[in-house]
């Protein structure tokens, strides 16, 4: 139990990486019907019932009004770096470098996480664990850059503005989690990540509305297929994902959290062979072994 107890943090992690494997797959089928930038609006929206209804239950508020400036100041702009910024770069990287070099690139975001949480938090690595996150990184990158993507060209593509959106999409990962681990302090994971959700749906509704996408919105509303997906997507994702991802950082470095977290391209190869048939080579399987390998260094 004391073991459990000392790394809290480090279960919290590998417990995010299992959910997000969950949306990842379940989000694809819906961005392939109603978009991106829909599904980034409904799965927040989502999110946001699902924790008010969970912290109405445990807490006794809907809404997290008990929370001090500095919470949603920080958790605020968290939810705007990590939420909305990282993002929608990531996804605007995919038409120009290919998803699967913009997920190698996204691979940096443990080691950013590491360096904004040393300059923001004060926290620093030892030997052990830098030599894990180095190993996980170098597992995750060797099983994502072996597999081909559906419908994707093998060669890389290098477009600047691709490396470039990939890249802010790496620091909004990176940056977010070390801003709500600043912005949280003691107070409530599940009312912090309601209040990033928050900060999360202006920040798309901003965007959706520059862009005059809410005719798409609308339109994904009446999808019971999408809405399906959605609705699973969101549970696994924004309410359990993300409030685990703090509580997660209340407990251990971000820099490790991150790390363990990052492992989704590794989890994610069963179900995808088992749903879309898809074969798994040697060198994923490899990639994945070092991977596990090397969050095993965060338990030690």
């Amino acid at each position: 139990m004391n073991y459990i107890t000392s790394h809290t943090g480090e279960f919290a992690a590998l417990a995010v990486a299992i959910f997000w494997t969950i949306t990842a797959l379940a989000f694809e089928s819906a961005s392939r019907k109603v978009g991106s930038l829909t599904v980034n609006i409904l799965r927040l929206s989502m999110a946001f019932f699902f924790i008010g209804i969970y912290t109405l239950i445990a807490r006794g508020h809907f809404l997290p009004l008990d929370a001090s400036i500095h919470n949603w100041i920080w958790l605020g702009l968290s939810g705007i770096v990590g939420l909305v910024l990282g993002d929608y770069y990531l996804f605007r990287s995919y038409p120009l470098i290919g998803s699967r070099f913009a997920m190698l690139i996204m691979t940096l975001a443990p080691p950013l996480a590491a360096i904004f949480g040393y300059f923001i938090l004060g926290e620093s690595l030892n030997l052990m664990q830098m030599t894990g996150m180095i190993v996980v990184i170098f597992g995750i990158s060797l099983a994502i850059f072996n597999k081909p993507v559906r419908g994707e060209r093998l060669s890389i593509k290098i477009a600047p503005a691709g490396l470039l959106f990939a890249f802010i999409g790496a620091i909004g990962q990176g940056l977010g989690i070390v801003l709500s681990k600043y912005g949280m302090e003691e107070y409530n994971a599940f009312a912090s990540t309601q209040i990033r959700i928050i900060a999360g749906i202006a920040g798309f509704s901003i965007i959706i509305t520059l862009l005059r996408r809410w005719g798409n919105v609308a339109a994904a509303l009446k999808n019971p297929p999408a809405m399906k997906t959605l609705i699973l997507g969101a549970f696994f994702g924004p309410f359990l994902g993300i409030s685990f991802s703090l509580l997660s950082v209340k407990h251990t470095q971000a820099g490790i959290a991150s790390t363990i977290m990052a492992i989704v391209p590794v989890l994610i190869l069963a179900p995808s062979a088992w749903i879309y048939k898809e074969k798994i080579t040697a060198v994923e399987i490899a990639g994945a072994i070092i991977s596990v390998a090397g969050v095993a260094f965060f338990f030690i």
